[in-house]
């Protein structure tokens, strides 16, 4: 079985400091909470980026200005940028943290319900630009899925060329609108992707360390963070992204197994060489 794979969402586009006052926004608390959180075992830093004032964005320079802050801190570990943004963006606006050259980015394998009226949409046109534009830039995709119709698309666009070969999976369990987080639901979706694939299980809510147990046991690996749960128990705010990260780093530690480093987690999902 591979090491342990950590991400560390640790802001997303919706969590706000009214969820907890630790949420990151600015340039300066999104590099301290990625430093936090790597130090504490992540490997892969999934990030999402903010105006000081919580608005998200997409913009370009915003990503740069909180990649290098990242880099400068904690040199070795892997920045994922979302490419889902917030709900309404256009595709224009979600690719642009891609042209800075990451080693790894999101791609969203189908529309979602979000609650009330918002709606996640990813037409299977979307799908096939997003792809073809991190073929062309040497891009590993991490392909979040919401549901299981979404891994038999990622499978459909990957016969047709439009992602390669093996595929990365993030199976987002407990969204309202998607697939639920019970170990059912988890190993449905496990044993869906194809053989030689990866996947990586984010539990939202309560679901977050439930779910992250059964990957851990199934030989996947671990997303948390602010983005998905702003909690480290029932009721007691974390203090920080690096609170969640330990308690994963403690239950995959009672569960005899290692957690990977930066180098390790390269290796395991095949990214380019870093030069």
């Amino acid at each position: 079985m591979d090491k342990l794979i950590i991400t560390a969402a640790i802001c997303g586009a919706e969590v706000t400091k009214e969820h907890n006052p630790s949420v990151p926004y600015t340039v300066e608390e999104i590099a301290k909470e990625a430093e936090a959180a790597y130090k504490a075992g992540a490997s892969i830093i999934h990030l999402h980026v903010r105006l000081d004032d919580g608005t998200p964005t997409q913009d370009k320079e915003r990503f740069r200005l909180c990649m290098e802050a990242i880099k400068e801190r904690c040199p070795d570990v892997i920045i994922q940028p979302s490419t889902g943004g917030a709900v309404g963006m256009s595709n224009e606006e979600r690719l642009q943290p891609i042209t800075l050259n990451p080693e790894m980015a999101t791609l969203d394998c189908g529309t979602c319900n979000f609650g009330g009226d918002d709606i996640f949409v990813n037409t299977e046109n979307t799908i096939k630009e997003f792809g073809e534009k991190m073929i062309a830039l040497n891009i590993k995709p991490e392909i979040e899925v919401f549901d299981k119709g979404m891994i038999d698309m990622a499978i459909r666009l990957n016969k047709k060329g439009y992602i390669k070969s093996p595929m990365h999976f993030n199976f987002v369990l407990g969204v309202n609108g998607g697939i639920s987080a019970t170990p059912r639901d988890l190993v449905f979706m496990a044993e869906s992707i194809p053989q030689g694939s990866t996947f990586t299980v984010s539990g939202i809510g309560k679901g977050q360390f439930p779910m992250a147990s059964m990957a851990i046991i199934m030989g996947g690996h671990v997303r948390v963070g602010y983005e998905d749960n702003v909690y480290l128990s029932k009721g007691v705010l974390a203090k920080s992204n690096s609170e969640l990260v330990e308690k994963v780093v403690r239950l995959a530690k009672e569960l005899g197994r290692d957690i990977a480093t930066p180098k390790e987690a390269r290796q395991i999902l095949g990214l380019r060489e870093i030069l």
